[in-house]
């Protein structure tokens, strides 16, 4: 998955196309049914990513790293 398909899978979870990596998730719908879209896009895509690690993260970068 190439970053710009990470980014445009994120456009769809946060329902908006106006995201940078340094977007802060605080500024976002950051909630329990994001943070599950992003667990299911990485296990689709052969990774995992605990509940610990995805309640952490602080900005769309991180989460671009982790998928």
């Amino acid at each position: 998955m190439t970053e710009q398909e990470k980014l445009e899978t994120l456009f769809e979870v946060f329902e908006t196309d106006q995201l940078t990596s340094g977007t802060r998730l605080d500024t976002l719908n950051w909630d329990s049914m994001a943070m599950l879209s992003v667990i299911a896009v990485a296990k689709a895509n052969g990774k995992a990513i605990s509940g610990d690690a995805i309640r952490s993260f602080s900005t769309v970068g991180e989460i671009l790293a982790a998928l």
